[in-house]
């Protein structure tokens, strides 16, 4: 890495990423000399980045604490990520959000590389918000580089070719008129018009690799369905069986809010004295995929609940607690062996 510009920038970017480094891991990962590495760290601190150096075993490089933040240095996924955080936030459900996420992901788009840019507004203009998705790379690993890829196939109307994996099935090739993109629950879907099976269909992106366009622009077709997002539901409600989870919690609807609003509905039930609790109590309305996700966001609230429905979440709770259980029994037996 010889052009000095570039590295410095590398260098701003390795040392953002990590709290600690030593001088031969940072002179390693640039591709120079100590001495070099240690030109490089004065070229950034004359342009105002406050870096530290220690002596010694321990010693290194890293960036300190500013008065002011510095510009941030973002790699492609980064970028992409950042980006489909803050539409999450836009759409969801605290206060006065929304309008300060659409200006920074503004600003954010407009000092971005053309090339991503591009990539980044495809995502925007094709997205059908239905709740809050994770961002790619989280809890069901989808790509960005796949993510973008169909935002821009989307955008351009061009039919898609990619690899799909359903559930319990084998990998096959689909090839697609792609429609829109949505965020629902804790996925990603496609929704786009399925040529080989000539109908309309919903495909989840963790489950999607390859894609590839084809050249060729889809014609246009009447979509059948108010929006996508509503398509999704439908389908994810009458296809894959999804599991609507009601419950009382003893807690107030404001702090499950913060903890679960993004994957529930929370409604204020009252101030809580009939439950003896006094504290104010609330109702939670959950669409899960699955009773083990239902089972872990009720968890996640650190409160007493009470199941509503349905009937088959109250014995998945007992198996839940019995694997707890019994976890903490081998804990504590392995503790006392090697003790």
């Amino acid at each position: 890495m010889s052009d000095p510009s570039v590295r410095t920038l590398r260098l701003l970017s390795l040392l953002q990423a990590r709290r600690h480094w030593s001088g031969a891991d940072l002179a390693g990962r640039l591709g120079v000399s100590v001495r070099t590495l240690r030109r490089d760290v004065d070229r950034l601190r004359e342009l105002g980045y406050p870096v530290d150096a220690s002596r010694g075993v321990d010693g290194g490089y890293a960036l300190a604490r500013g008065a002011a933040l510095p510009p941030l240095v973002l790699d492609d996924d980064e970028a992409v990520a950042l980006a489909v955080g803050l539409q999450a936030a836009a759409a969801g459900p605290v206060a006065g959000m929304a309008e300060t996420s659409v200006r920074v992901l503004a600003k954010l788009v407009q000092v971005m590389p053309v090339r991503l840019r591009r990539r980044v507004e495809a995502l925007r203009a094709v997205t059908v918000p239905g709740g809050v998705a994770p961002p790619p790379g989280g809890a069901d690993a989808v790509d960005p580089d796949v993510l973008t890829a169909v935002a821009l196939a989307c955008r351009d109307a061009e039919r898609l070719v990619f690899g799909y994996t359903p559930v319990g099935r084998e990998r096959g090739e689909r090839t697609v008129e792609p429609h829109r993109l949505v965020p629902l629950g804790r996925r990603w879907y496609l929704v786009g018009f399925d040529l080989d099976r000539g109908d309309w269909r919903v495909f989840r992106l963790d489950r999607l690799d390859a894609p590839r366009g084809t050249g060729v622009v889809a014609g246009p077709r009447r979509f059948p369905a108010e929006d996508a997002a509503a398509y999704v539901r439908e389908r994810l409600d009458s296809t894959w069986g999804r599991t609507v989870v009601e419950a009382v919690v003893a807690a107030p609807a404001a702090r499950v809010r913060e903890r679960i609003g993004r994957w529930a509905t929370v409604t204020d039930e009252g101030d809580g004295s009939d439950r003896g609790d006094g504290d104010g109590g609330c109702r939670v309305r959950i669409e899960a995929d699955d009773l083990d996700w239902a089972a872990l966001a009720l968890g996640m609230l650190a409160a007493p609940f009470t199941v509503l429905s349905p009937p088959e979440l109250t014995d998945h709770l007992q198996v839940v607690a019995d694997r707890y259980a019994t976890a903490a029994r081998s804990s504590r037996t392995a503790r006392s062996m090697g003790a």
